[in-house]
Parts: structure tokens; C-alpha cells; sequence
């Protein structure tokens, strides 16, 4: 068994209600106690409102995130100015975001998608930034966090759906109730029922889908790092510790590169399932 002093992984993916920073105590980690703030009453239900630690990550996260891409913008349009490609870290967003726009965004939501290219790369950099706060030191891996991924799916859920009544208008309702047009009434009558519920329950996969995978794959990473450094101490032997350090080692870059294909991945299937709601009824 670990011992708490040893365990560095277990922190990234578990909330709580301090964050750790660097100091010379043992462990090289010393905690700040957050806020606490008085819980709502409403009706039977008790809601605690006090900031946690994954809420520190996601604040931090989208503060990043809107400095780097101001920064980037800016640096752009210094560069435009001066007739000159952007340079570094200008250059990389830019190529991002024009990869995300023409091969991601506009192929799957279909005609005049472009109204829906700021959100899907807001949640694509959002995901990505606080994926990645979870992969640094004294950090944690809000996304990791079911609530978190959920609300996410929810956003994405109801932008989805508002999509699909721009798109659709009174047609929307056929997106719910299952009404074959090119069918006798004799077969409208027999399938609406039956099928009208599997219409309604698709609704609900959809997000269901999105938070579980982007909960599931930024969680099992550190469990598997934690479980091979578990090893090490479990043998109690120096013998072994080099193939278990090596293969966390291994896992812990592939995380980096999961951290971007999950936000990518995220926005390709919010991308979709505007494109096919937009599409549903015709």
C-alpha cells in the first residue's frame, strides 16, 4: 500500500476543499485551505457553494486560456499589420483554430456552421487547457471530475438542441416524436409510439456519451500511473522499480497526447451532433 506521503497521483484527479503548493516540508507539499462559505437551503436540499479545488483549476483554465488566445490574436494582427506571417506560439493557435474551422467544424455542422465556430472552439481550448493543468505538478485534473464533464455535455446539450430549432422550426418536434412522412397512418400510428421514446432517449446519449468519455479517459491515465508506482512499493524492492517507473513514464506522456485528442475529440462529436439535428428532419 502507498503511503499518503508517497502518493502524488491520487491529488490530481480528487477534489477537495485546499490546493497544494510548493514548499521545503516534507513531502515538498504544503496545502492552503480554500474558503468555506455557508451552504443554500432549498427546500430539503443543501448545496455547498464553496470553491474546491478542481473549481481553482477550471478558473485558472479559462484564464489562460483567454490570455493565451488574446496574446495570440494580438500578435497576429502585429504581424498582419506588418505584412509578416505570425511567428510562434501566434502561429501554432492560428493554425489550430483554421484546422478546427475548415476541417472539423464546417464539414460536420453543415451550410452557414460559421455561427458555430467560436463555441466549439471555446469548449476545444477550455477542454484542453484544464486537461492539461492536471498533468503538472501540484496541479489537478478538473475534467477528471464527473460533475465537471457533465456540465460540459449539458452546455453542449442545449447548445445542440437551440441549433436544431434554428435550423428546423416547427419541424423540431419531429426530433422528439417520430412520425414517418412517407408512411401509411396505419404505420405512423403503430411505430410513433414505439418509437418515439428511442428518439427521445437518443437525446439524452448524446451528452451522457460525451461526459463519461472525457471523464473516463482523463481519469484512467493517473489511475494507471498510480497503480504501476504501486508496485514498486508493494514489492518493496529496488530490483523492479525501473520497469514500473519506466512504463508510468511512458503512460504519463501518452496522457499529453490524450489531453489534446480529448478536447478534440469532444468538439468533432459536439460538431456532429449539431450537424445531424440541423439535418434531422429533412
Amino acid at each position: 500500500m502507498i503511503a499518503e506521503s508517497q502518493d502524488i497521483i491520487t491529488p490530481h484527479i480528487t477534489d477537495s476543499h485546499f490546493i497544494e503548493y510548493p514548499c521545503l516540508k516534507p513531502g515538498w507539499a504544503c496545502e492552503l485551505q480554500l474558503p468555506t462559505w455557508q451552504p443554500i437551503h432549498i427546500g430539503q436540499f443543501t448545496i455547498d457553494v464553496s470553491p474546491t479545488k478542481h473549481v481553482v483549476m477550471l478558473l485558472l483554465a479559462a484564464t489562460f486560456c483567454v490570455i493565451t488566445l488574446l496574446l495570440a490574436a494580438r500578435s497576429h494582427k502585429r504581424h498582419q499589420a506588418a505584412g509578416q506571417a505570425p511567428k510562434g506560439l501566434a502561429n501554432g493557435i492560428e493554425a489550430a483554430v483554421l484546422y478546427l474551422r475548415q476541417e472539423v467544424v464546417l464539414p460536420n455542422v453543415g451550410p452557414h456552421g460559421e455561427r458555430y465556430v467560436p463555441f466549439v472552439l471555446s469548449l476545444f481550448f477550455f477542454i484542453l487547457f484544464a486537461n492539461l493543468l492536471g498533468l503538472i505538478p501540484y496541479g489537478s485534473t478538473a475534467t477528471g471530475n464527473i460533475s465537471v464533464t457533465a456540465t460540459l455535455a449539458a452546455v453542449s446539450f442545449v447548445m445542440v438542441e437551440i441549433a436544431g430549432m434554428r435550423a428546423l422550426g416547427r419541424n423540431y418536434i419531429k426530433t422528439i416524436v417520430y412520425w414517418p412522412s412517407d408512411q401509411p397512418v396505419a404505420m405512423k400510428l403503430a411505430l410513433t409510439p414505439l418509437l418515439t421514446p428511442l428518439e427521445l432517449a437518443s437525446k439524452f446519449t448524446k451528452p451522457f456519451a460525451l461526459a463519461i468519455r472525457l471523464f473516463a479517459n482523463m481519469t484512467a491515465g493517473h489511475i494507471v500511473v498510480l497503480a504501476l508506482l504501486g508496485l514498486i512499493f508493494s514489492f518493496g524492492s529496488w530490483f523492479i522499480a525501473p520497469a514500473p517507473f519506466l512504463g508510468a513514464l511512458a503512460i504519463m506522456l501518452l496522457e499529453i497526447f490524450i489531453a489534446f485528442l480529448q478536447a478534440f475529440v469532444f468538439a468533432l462529436l459536439t460538431s456532429v451532433f449539431i450537424g445531424l439535428i440541423r439535418e434531422g428532419a429533412h
